[in-house]
Order: structure tokens, then sequence, then C-alpha cells
């Protein structure tokens, strides 16, 4: 066998999958199911080129390996639910050279049912096996972190549900050479639902302290002081930090559930989390009027438009809707973020400047929506004639946080 592990869909999820692998000695060819965009750097990627990750020539190659993970992205359908067009994609294309005893797995963020009822039947009839019979069928809900330097997939739990009780053994026999840790859910369902419930905490605790930062600004509250205060609290509270939105790729408004059956604090945190680039772009509106100058005509910088800091990922991003309500107010936007050479704003190519410090001294208003590593934060509040931080990240007092 030529390698031992195929990752089938080379984005956000995939790719940090095949990087573990290949540092955990397992051989490991890549295929791309669309054109999906990672968040691993050109010297990560070399490095996994040199350490067994190669791109497979053409499908042949995924009848060829023990283990075929499925991450293909499970974007939005017009609808509102979830595209799995892709993800069909993948189990035809795998279930026409699918061999027995290989052990297949779906990482992408599914609703609970998928894997069974939508990728089985498929892997069956193009491939003329049957699942816990003669090939191995299991789900791993993804728990990928772009960016953590300390959290890693060698240190962080893998939650393995398989149709059958070989088949979770199988897919933790897999996982087993790259964490230090899998943990069996009882089934397929338990799995996927693993990753609801996740993002779906992330979500809703991320609007409460969003909410929470409207509602202090209004009292004349220090939200920050608050919040640093609240988490040294040794029991019942984790800390969460407000932001100008809520980016990536698996946010669980694409997760909601089944018709019928939508969990209802998703819901409305979704529209808590939907409502704070506009609330950011109020914030902006009214410290300009505030200092005697109105949006309209105002030079306005944004800094760091990626959805999480020190990514070259603007899936989903915040900053598109900030910039756009910003442009329709008649504001000149310009920004910089080192890891984006380029940034387009519903087909406008938005200006990017070279200095971020020259260009927050001429601006009328800096906000941060980013706080890349590379930034000089105390340098940036000295610079900037007015700055609105949304990420709490500049020190108390030198800037208008949200």
């Amino acid at each position: 066998m030529p390698a031992d592990l195929a990752v089938i869909g080379l984005g956000p999820l995939g790719l940090p999958l095949a990087q573990a692998a290949v540092a955990a000695g397992i051989p490991t060819v890549g295929y791309r199911t669309g054109t999906e965009a990672g968040s691993l750097s050109p010297a990560e990627l070399r490095r996994m080129h040199s350490e067994g990750f190669r791109p497979a020539d053409g499908p042949a190659e995924l009848g060829r390996v023990r283990t075929a993970v499925i991450c293909a992205p499970t974007p939005r359908a017009a609808d509102g639910g979830l595209d799995l067009g892709q993800v069909e994609t993948a189990a035809r294309t795998l279930a026409a050279r699918l061999r027995p005893h290989t052990t297949v797995i779906l990482e992408s963020p599914v609703l609970p049912g998928t894997t069974e009822d939508v990728l089985r039947p498929l892997l069956e009839e193009g491939s003329g096996l049957r699942a816990g019979r003669d090939f191995h069928l299991a789900h791993s809900p993804s728990r990928v972190d772009p960016g953590n330097r300390v959290f890693t997939p060698a240190n962080t739990p893998k939650v393995i549900g398989g149709l059958t009780p070989a088949c979770t053994e199988s897919a933790a026999a897999f996982y087993s050479r790259i964490t230090d840790k899998v943990v069996r859910a009882r089934g397929l369902r338990e799995a996927e639902t693993v990753h609801l419930l996740e993002t779906t905490y992330r979500h809703v605790n991320i609007a409460l302290v969003n909410e929470m930062a409207v509602l202090c600004h209004d009292l004349g509250v220090d939200l920050w002081d608050v919040i640093r205060c609240a988490e040294t609290k040794p029991f019942g509270f984790q800390a969460f930090r407000p932001g100008p939105g809520v980016g990536g790729h698996t946010v669980p408004q694409d997760l909601i559930g089944h018709p019928g059956r939508g969990l209802r604090m998703v819901e409305l945190a979704r529209q808590v989390n939907e409502q704070m680039p506009r609330y950011v772009v109020q914030r902006a509106a009214a410290l300009l009027n505030e200092h005697g100058k109105s949006a309209r005509g105002a030079r306005v910088l944004l800094l760091g438009v990626a959805y999480k800091p020190d990514l070259a990922d603007e899936q989903a991003t915040p900053a598109h809707e900030i910039a756009f309500r910003l442009m329709s107010l008649g504001a000149a936007v310009s920004y910089h973020d080192p890891h984006i050479p380029s940034w387009t704003v519903l087909d406008r190519p938005i200006p990017r400047v070279d200095s971020f410090y020259e260009a927050a001294a001429e601006a009328d208003l800096t906000i941060l929506l980013q706080p890349h590593r590379t930034y000089d934060l105390q340098g940036l509040s000295v610079k900037a004639q007015l700055l609105l931080d949304t990420r709490g990240a500049t020190p108390s007092g030198v800037a208008h946080r949200l």
C-alpha cells in the first residue's frame, strides 16, 4: 500500500488531520473535494510533504488505503440547512473504489443521523459492500481549533462512534496512532451530536457575553473588568469574551437540527451574534460624532479582517458586514491584515495599507477586529487618532472598548 490514510477534503478540517497523521508517521494521501482553503502556512505545508504527505494522483488511490476519512465541507445551503453536496460526491467517489476491511470515517460537521442515513447507503450502493460486515463505518466530530498552539490533535481527546462495536474499535485503533486519548461514544448519532453540543455551547455563551457588552456600555460599566473578576471563580463559570461577530466554518446555526426540532437557544444566539457587526458600526458612528466628525467621508481603518487571530482565513468573518455597513454610510474604508494580501467586499476591492501605524495616525477612526500577534497594540494605542477595540486586547484606558 502506498499510503495508510486518505484524507478526502483538504480544507480547514482535512489539512490539520493530514498534518497530524504524517507527524505521527502515517503515510497519507490527500484528495480534494473542491476549492477548499485551509489554514496552514506554506512552511507547514512544506513540512507535511517532507514527512510523507502527498496529493492523490487520482481517485484510484482512494482504493489502496486502510483508512479513509471524509472531511469535506458542509456549507450553508440556500434554504439555510446544510449543503451535503461535497460529502455525497466524496462518498460516491470513494464507494466506486472501496475495498473490504477499509475503515471509513466521517469528520464533516453534519446533523445527527447523516452518517447512517446518507453516507452509508451511498457507500453500500456504490461498492456492493455492506457497512459493519465488509467495511467499518464511524463518525468522529472534528475538534480542530485553527491557530491554537496549546491544544493540537495530539493532545485533544478524539470522540469516536461506530455503526457497530467493531467499527468503533477499528476507528479507535486508527485515531490512537494520532492522539493521546480516544473517547468511545455509544454510536454514530451520539458522536454526531457531540459536535452539535460543543459548538452550540460556544455559540450561546458568545451571544450571552455579546449581550452583556451592549448592556454594560449602556450602563457605563467596564465589562472587561467584570470578566476579569468573574473568571477568578473556580467553579460554575467559564470566561467568554465579546467580539464584533462570529465567523468560521462550523458555527452551530448550520447544525440547528431536524425540521421542527430546532434548538431555540441556538436560534436566539444566532440573532444576537448576527447583530454585532451592526452594533460595531453604530458604536463607530457614535464615536466619530462625539469627536465632531460624520461617518460620511470619514477615513476608517479596519485592522485584522480574518475570522480568527493569526490566520489567513476570512470564512464568514464579521469584517465583511462591518466594512459594507461603513461604506453604506459613506465612510472611506481601508484595511490592514498581515495574513490577507487582498480583500474584497461584495466584489469591491478594499484598499490595503502597508503600514498600519501610519494609516492609524491618518485615519479618523481605527477599528481593531483581530489582535494578530504581529500588532504592537501599545504602539497602536499611541498612534491612532481614535481607536475602537472590539476584542478588549489593548491596554485598559487607552482605547474605546466594545
